[in-house]
């Protein structure tokens, strides 16, 4: 599993991160999609199967749950990821406090959370654990250098194709546009929006790190199902 850790330096971009070994596949979470009049036993039986078949990221992006639920959530998501063969990790969306609070391997700030620089600048200050990731969702170029810039450890870039979830966020970016932010920042893009078996390879030929998806993971029916999603989505294209 491909891993980076956000360092400080004295002057300068830091140098290009290594090559992963593979793609990073990251789950984010929606549990009104599941038909399951909004369970949370419904969700974390979709994380534990997500987990056990190796995604390396799980994005728990329940923006409605109470402070006190999210939390409960969040580590029981921590539990599960780390009793799972590959120990995903698990990124709380938005708030910080939860995720410092359960343990959560990073944060997830998108247009309506705290300013990225800010909460950057405050978890780097020592205040946040070693290696704690701080992701941001970005839907124009220039919000990808200013997150770069920022210290951010890596961005989903997004929607790249036609989604109902990413509606509200404009027309699809598309491939030719994630190849040219890909290029041009020094930090993870995860390709996000839209994004499924068919045409993930599409979106790692371009530049991606990885992908990000909802449906694609929430569909699969079985422990076999998303086994195999997972390592096809893991193969180089």
């Amino acid at each position: 599993m491909c891993s980076w850790r956000s360092r400080r330096f004295a002057a300068g971009l830091p140098p290009l991160p290594p090559v992963p070994d593979r793609p990073v596949v990251c789950y984010v979470t929606d549990r009104k999609s599941l038909g399951t009049a909004a369970s949370v036993s419904g969700l974390l039986e979709k994380i534990r199967m997500a987990a056990n078949a190796g995604v390396d990221w799980i994005q728990i992006r329940e923006k409605d749950l109470p402070a006190r639920e999210l939390l409960a959530l969040v580590r029981e998501a921590v539990s599960i990821a780390e009793s799972s063969e590959g120990k995903a990790l698990v990124i709380v969306n938005d708030r910080l406090d939860v995720a410092l609070a359960a343990g959560a391997a990073g944060v997830h700030l998108g247009g309506e959370s705290a300013p990225a620089r800010d909460v950057i600048r405050w978890c780097r200050a020592g205040n946040g654990p070693a290696g704690f990731r701080i992701g941001v969702s970005c839907h124009r170029a220039e919000e990808t250098h200013e997150a770069a810039s920022a210290g951010a450890d890596y961005v989903l870039f997004g929607p790249i194709y036609q989604t109902p979830s990413k509606k509200s966020y404009g027309p699809p970016q598309g491939i030719a546009r994630l190849r040219e932010v890909s290029a041009a920042v020094r930090i993870p893009v995860i390709a996000i929006g839209g994004v499924n078996e068919a045409n993930a390879g599409e979106c790692i030929r371009a530049g991606a790190r990885g992908i990000a998806a909802i449906r694609m993971f929430q569909q699969a029916q079985n422990q076999q199902g998303h086994a195999d999603l997972v390592a096809l989505l893991h193969r180089r294209p």
